[in-house]
């Protein structure tokens, strides 16, 4: 009988190459290189001696040979996944608690479809948000409140946790339609000298924009504070301040033309997001796959957004 060069990580690639519709957004998906991907695409190209994509195609076109495979990889995984979680269930670590902390607002809009997809694969777990804004999130975790918590930085001195990057995005500036700026390339420090700036209710050292834009300018634009985000983007569509929100939290926003976006700096601004859970609990069957599955779902659902 003929060895087969298949194993799961080729199955895998053509999954993520059919999800993301790109070889670089497949390569995130996976937490590998584009070159190691491509690398993987022409040893399977080679032994089958046929193009599994078109090539150039955007989203990515499957030939014949392509879609033979992906029909496979399809059928094969979902099983390989549900044994696995069968054998944790097995020994004893397909139930428990997932109580979640988290520090920014707007992070409900992407943690919930993460919550759904989690509740589908592991149905004994139960669910939780703690409810209300966490100014210190990972505090809960040591008082063994809460399971995981989701953050914007990392603190080395947190030496009983475990820090796993999520993703990171692009925070805009958001103006009234047709304000003047909207011409410029990009806003800078100095444009909102004088603007009011729009924020939720938190700590400067939470916010993105006066963390790393405008604290180091020694910019402090007068403050107007609400905890809602359509509060916010209601204050800027009448004209009476700015704000700085992750693209993909407002993108329906734009898309409806209710506030317009712009760049903040000639590199834009990065946000970025961090899974903390502790040590003890590192390896737990299904807040592994909840890492996981924050990362995938928030990559293939939102845009702006790209793994860490």
């Amino acid at each position: 009988m003929t060895h087969s060069l298949l194993e799961l990580r080729h199955l895998r690639t053509l999954v993520a190459l059919k999800q993301s519709g790109t070889m670089s957004r497949a390569a995130q998906l996976l937490n590998v290189t584009q070159s190691a991907l491509s690398h993987q695409v022409k040893i399977l190209e080679e032994q089958y001696q046929a193009s599994l994509f078109e090539r150039k195609s955007s989203p990515i076109v499957f030939t014949a040979a392509g879609q033979r495979l992906l029909e496979l990889a399809t059928r094969v995984l979902p099983a390989v996944e549900t044994a696995e979680r069968d054998l944790a269930r097995l020994a004893g670590h397909g139930s428990g608690k997932l109580r979640i902390a988290v520090e920014c607002h707007t992070c409900f809009d992407w943690l919930m479809p993460s919550m759904d997809a989690l509740r589908e694969r592991w149905p004994q777990v139960e669910q939780d948000i703690i409810s209300g804004f966490q100014a210190d999130p990972v505090g809960l975790l040591h008082q063994d409140r809460a399971e995981l918590a989701i953050v914007s930085d990392i603190d080395e001195d947190e030496t009983d946790m475990v820090f796993h990057p999520l993703f990171e995005f692009e925070m805009v500036a958001l103006l009234p339609l047709n304000h003047r700026y909207l011409a410029k390339p990009y806003l800078e420090a100095g444009d909102f000298a004088g603007q009011a700036l729009i924020t939720y209710p938190v700590p400067d050292d939470m916010l993105d924009l006066v963390r790393q834009v405008l604290k180091p300018a020694g910019i402090e634009p007068p403050r107007r504070t609400t905890e809602l985000t359509v509060g916010m983007l209601q204050l800027v569509a009448s004209g009476r301040g700015f704000a700085a929100l992750p693209l993909w939290a407002v993108n329906g926003y734009l898309e409806r033309g209710y506030v317009a976006r712009q760049r903040i700096g000639p590199d834009g601004l990065t946000g970025r997001l961090y899974a903390v859970i502790p040590k003890h609990l590192a390896g737990n069957a299904y807040l592994a796959d909840f890492v996981h599955v924050m990362r995938e779902t928030s990559l293939l659902s939102f845009p702006g957004i790209k793994l860490m």
